[in-house]
Protein backbone atom coordinates (compact mmCIF):
# COMPACT_ATOMS: atom_id res chain seq x y z
CA UNK A 1 0.00 0.00 0.00
CA UNK A 2 0.88 3.35 -0.77
CA UNK A 3 2.33 5.65 2.53
CA UNK A 4 2.18 9.51 2.55
CA UNK A 5 5.59 11.17 1.80
CA UNK A 6 4.15 14.65 2.11
CA UNK A 7 2.68 16.21 4.47
CA UNK A 8 1.07 20.18 3.98
CA UNK A 9 0.60 22.23 6.79
CA UNK A 10 -2.62 24.46 6.35
CA UNK A 11 -2.88 27.43 8.99
CA UNK A 12 -6.36 28.16 9.29
CA UNK A 13 -7.83 31.65 11.12
CA UNK A 14 -11.57 32.55 10.83
CA UNK A 15 -12.04 31.19 7.24
CA UNK A 16 -15.37 30.21 7.55
CA UNK A 17 -16.49 32.16 4.69
CA UNK A 18 -12.88 31.84 2.37
CA UNK A 19 -11.76 28.50 2.71
CA UNK A 20 -12.65 26.66 -0.60
CA UNK A 21 -13.32 22.84 0.56
CA UNK A 22 -14.02 21.64 -2.34
CA UNK A 23 -10.67 22.73 -4.09
CA UNK A 24 -8.47 20.84 -0.90
CA UNK A 25 -10.95 17.62 -1.46
CA UNK A 26 -10.08 17.82 -4.95
CA UNK A 27 -6.71 18.06 -4.91
CA UNK A 28 -6.68 14.89 -2.26
CA UNK A 29 -8.64 12.77 -4.26
CA UNK A 30 -5.98 12.96 -6.72
CA UNK A 31 -2.85 12.81 -4.34
CA UNK A 32 -4.30 10.84 -1.83
CA UNK A 33 -2.81 8.60 -0.07
CA UNK A 34 0.98 9.82 -0.83
CA UNK A 35 0.14 13.53 0.54
CA UNK A 36 -1.61 14.65 3.88
CA UNK A 37 -2.71 17.49 4.64
CA UNK A 38 -2.81 19.40 8.34
CA UNK A 39 -5.37 22.00 8.96
CA UNK A 40 -4.36 23.70 12.15
CA UNK A 41 -6.74 26.07 13.86
CA UNK A 42 -5.57 29.36 15.03
CA UNK A 43 -7.95 29.87 17.41
CA UNK A 44 -10.78 30.47 15.21
CA UNK A 45 -13.73 32.87 16.29
CA UNK A 46 -16.25 32.16 13.72
CA UNK A 47 -17.21 28.98 12.15
CA UNK A 48 -13.79 27.58 11.16
CA UNK A 49 -14.16 24.39 13.09
CA UNK A 50 -17.01 23.20 12.56
CA UNK A 51 -15.97 23.51 8.46
CA UNK A 52 -12.41 21.86 8.51
CA UNK A 53 -13.96 19.38 10.66
CA UNK A 54 -16.90 18.60 7.58
CA UNK A 55 -13.41 19.10 4.92
CA UNK A 56 -11.54 16.95 7.02
CA UNK A 57 -14.43 14.33 7.57
CA UNK A 58 -14.79 14.49 3.58
CA UNK A 59 -11.14 13.65 2.94
CA UNK A 60 -11.06 10.86 5.15
CA UNK A 61 -7.98 9.40 6.69
CA UNK A 62 -5.76 12.06 4.39
CA UNK A 63 -6.46 14.90 6.36
CA UNK A 64 -6.90 15.68 10.03
CA UNK A 65 -7.43 19.27 11.73
CA UNK A 66 -5.33 20.22 14.77
CA UNK A 67 -7.32 22.81 17.18
CA UNK A 68 -5.10 25.21 18.98
CA UNK A 69 -8.01 26.66 20.62
CA UNK A 70 -6.19 30.41 21.55
CA UNK A 71 -5.00 33.01 18.56
CA UNK A 72 -1.36 32.22 18.61
CA UNK A 73 -0.21 33.58 15.34
CA UNK A 74 0.23 32.09 12.11
CA UNK A 75 4.04 31.21 12.44
CA UNK A 76 3.19 29.06 15.73
CA UNK A 77 0.49 27.34 13.94
CA UNK A 78 2.70 26.38 10.98
CA UNK A 79 5.51 24.96 13.61
CA UNK A 80 3.11 22.89 15.62
CA UNK A 81 1.14 21.70 12.71
CA UNK A 82 5.29 20.94 11.20
CA UNK A 83 6.10 18.99 13.99
CA UNK A 84 3.12 17.36 14.12
CA UNK A 85 4.00 16.11 10.98
CA UNK A 86 7.72 15.12 12.16
CA UNK A 87 6.53 12.80 15.29
CA UNK A 88 3.48 11.24 13.90
CA UNK A 89 5.15 9.84 10.72
CA UNK A 90 8.38 9.53 8.41
CA UNK A 91 7.69 11.83 5.66
CA UNK A 92 9.99 13.10 3.24
CA UNK A 93 8.94 16.42 2.55
CA UNK A 94 6.90 18.79 5.21
CA UNK A 95 5.68 21.81 3.87
CA UNK A 96 3.18 24.50 4.43
CA UNK A 97 0.42 26.24 2.73
CA UNK A 98 -1.84 29.33 2.84
CA UNK A 99 -5.41 28.29 3.24
CA UNK A 100 -6.44 31.40 0.62
CA UNK A 101 -4.85 28.91 -2.02
CA UNK A 102 -3.43 32.28 -3.77
CA UNK A 103 -0.48 29.53 -4.76
CA UNK A 104 -2.87 26.70 -6.19
CA UNK A 105 -2.86 23.27 -5.14
CA UNK A 106 -1.62 22.03 -8.48
CA UNK A 107 1.82 23.76 -7.74
CA UNK A 108 2.68 20.92 -4.90
CA UNK A 109 3.85 18.58 -7.76
CA UNK A 110 6.27 21.12 -9.23
CA UNK A 111 7.74 22.40 -6.19
CA UNK A 112 8.02 18.65 -4.66
CA UNK A 113 9.61 18.12 -7.95
CA UNK A 114 12.79 20.38 -7.85
CA UNK A 115 13.50 18.72 -3.95
CA UNK A 116 13.19 15.19 -5.97
CA UNK A 117 15.21 15.97 -8.92
CA UNK A 118 18.14 17.53 -6.36
CA UNK A 119 18.28 15.60 -3.70
CA UNK A 120 20.96 18.84 -2.30
CA UNK A 121 18.22 21.15 -2.26
CA UNK A 122 17.03 21.16 1.33
CA UNK A 123 14.08 23.73 0.93
CA UNK A 124 11.86 24.84 -1.98
CA UNK A 125 9.56 27.69 -2.43
CA UNK A 126 7.09 30.03 -4.39
CA UNK A 127 7.61 32.83 -5.80
CA UNK A 128 5.14 35.42 -6.88
CA UNK A 129 6.84 36.29 -10.84
CA UNK A 130 4.91 38.12 -13.19
CA UNK A 131 5.21 36.09 -16.78
CA UNK A 132 3.80 36.65 -20.27
CA UNK A 133 0.24 36.61 -20.38
CA UNK A 134 -0.17 36.36 -16.54
CA UNK A 135 -1.97 39.41 -14.22
CA UNK A 136 -0.92 39.93 -10.96
CA UNK A 137 -3.89 41.42 -8.74
CA UNK A 138 -1.17 43.35 -6.08
CA UNK A 139 -0.76 46.96 -5.63
CA UNK A 140 2.06 48.50 -6.66
CA UNK A 141 2.48 49.83 -2.94
CA UNK A 142 2.23 46.70 -2.09
CA UNK A 143 4.67 44.77 -4.71
CA UNK A 144 7.49 47.41 -4.35
CA UNK A 145 7.34 47.18 -0.73
CA UNK A 146 7.44 43.69 -1.27
CA UNK A 147 10.41 43.95 -3.59
CA UNK A 148 11.91 46.14 -1.06
CA UNK A 149 11.80 43.73 1.91
CA UNK A 150 12.33 40.97 -0.28
CA UNK A 151 16.05 42.55 -1.08
CA UNK A 152 16.59 43.96 2.27
CA UNK A 153 16.16 40.04 3.35
CA UNK A 154 18.56 38.51 0.21
CA UNK A 155 21.62 40.92 1.74
CA UNK A 156 21.48 40.10 5.02
CA UNK A 157 21.15 36.60 4.75
CA UNK A 158 23.52 36.62 1.94
CA UNK A 159 20.85 34.56 -0.17
CA UNK A 160 19.55 34.99 -3.89
CA UNK A 161 15.68 34.56 -2.29
CA UNK A 162 13.40 36.59 -4.80
CA UNK A 163 10.30 36.67 -2.79
CA UNK A 164 10.29 35.38 1.05
CA UNK A 165 6.93 35.69 1.81
CA UNK A 166 4.99 33.39 -0.82
CA UNK A 167 2.91 31.22 1.42
CA UNK A 168 4.19 27.98 -0.20
CA UNK A 169 7.21 26.11 0.66
CA UNK A 170 8.09 22.56 1.14
CA UNK A 171 11.40 21.33 2.95
CA UNK A 172 13.32 17.76 2.96
CA UNK A 173 12.92 16.08 5.90
CA UNK A 174 16.13 16.59 8.14
CA UNK A 175 17.56 16.49 11.32
CA UNK A 176 17.76 20.37 11.04
CA UNK A 177 14.58 20.95 9.83
CA UNK A 178 13.41 19.27 13.36
CA UNK A 179 15.76 22.03 15.03
CA UNK A 180 14.69 24.78 12.90
CA UNK A 181 11.70 23.65 14.45
CA UNK A 182 12.32 23.03 18.21
CA UNK A 183 11.89 26.82 19.55
CA UNK A 184 9.11 29.37 18.98
CA UNK A 185 9.67 31.81 16.50
CA UNK A 186 9.99 35.18 17.62
CA UNK A 187 7.76 37.02 14.90
CA UNK A 188 3.94 35.70 14.31
CA UNK A 189 4.27 36.89 10.92
CA UNK A 190 7.32 37.21 9.29
CA UNK A 191 8.49 34.10 10.47
CA UNK A 192 9.56 33.00 7.19
CA UNK A 193 12.77 34.96 7.47
CA UNK A 194 13.46 33.81 10.38
CA UNK A 195 13.25 30.25 9.50
CA UNK A 196 15.32 31.01 6.70
CA UNK A 197 18.02 32.69 8.72
CA UNK A 198 17.75 29.56 11.06
CA UNK A 199 18.67 26.96 7.85
CA UNK A 200 21.22 29.80 6.31
CA UNK A 201 24.25 28.41 7.91
CA UNK A 202 23.52 24.88 6.73
CA UNK A 203 21.64 25.16 3.20
CA UNK A 204 20.40 27.11 0.84
CA UNK A 205 17.09 27.19 -0.68
CA UNK A 206 15.92 27.03 -4.11
CA UNK A 207 12.74 28.80 -5.29
CA UNK A 208 10.06 27.87 -8.21
CA UNK A 209 7.24 30.31 -9.36
CA UNK A 210 3.78 30.39 -8.68
CA UNK A 211 1.91 27.61 -11.50
CA UNK A 212 -1.37 29.16 -12.46
CA UNK A 213 -2.02 31.55 -8.80
CA UNK A 214 -3.78 34.63 -10.61
CA UNK A 215 -6.35 32.61 -11.72
CA UNK A 216 -7.31 31.86 -7.54
CA UNK A 217 -7.26 35.15 -6.45
CA UNK A 218 -5.54 35.97 -3.13
CA UNK A 219 -6.34 37.29 0.25
CA UNK A 220 -9.40 38.85 1.00
CA UNK A 221 -7.73 42.73 1.46
CA UNK A 222 -5.62 42.40 -1.73
CA UNK A 223 -7.83 40.67 -4.56
CA UNK A 224 -5.20 38.72 -5.23
CA UNK A 225 -1.78 38.16 -4.25
CA UNK A 226 -0.05 36.12 -6.77
CA UNK A 227 1.36 35.84 -10.34
CA UNK A 228 1.62 32.48 -12.55
CA UNK A 229 4.48 30.46 -13.85
CA UNK A 230 4.12 27.24 -15.42
CA UNK A 231 7.29 25.18 -14.60
CA UNK A 232 9.75 25.14 -11.35
CA UNK A 233 13.02 26.60 -11.61
CA UNK A 234 16.24 26.55 -9.90
CA UNK A 235 17.83 29.84 -9.89
CA UNK A 236 18.36 30.52 -6.55
CA UNK A 237 19.90 26.88 -5.68
CA UNK A 238 23.21 27.02 -4.65
CA UNK A 239 25.66 24.19 -2.91
CA UNK A 240 25.02 23.44 0.73
CA UNK A 241 27.25 25.86 2.59
CA UNK A 242 27.98 22.69 4.98
CA UNK A 243 28.00 18.83 4.68
CA UNK A 244 24.90 17.55 2.84
CA UNK A 245 22.23 16.44 5.75
CA UNK A 246 20.81 13.14 4.02
CA UNK A 247 17.19 12.74 4.53
CA UNK A 248 15.26 10.89 6.74
CA UNK A 249 13.88 8.54 5.21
Amino acid sequence: ATEASLALVVPCFNEQLRLDSDAFASYLSAAAPRVRLIFVDDGSTDGSIAVLERLVSRCGPSAELIALGTNQGKAEAVRRGMLHALESHPYRVVGFWDSDLATPLSAVAQLEAVLVDHPGVQMVFGARVALLGRKIHRSLRRHYAGRVFATLTSLVLDLPIYDTQCGAKLFRVTPVLRTVLTQPFVTRWVFDVEMIARFAALCRPAEAPKADATSHGGDAASGGDGAGGTAPRRGAALPPAAAPIPPML
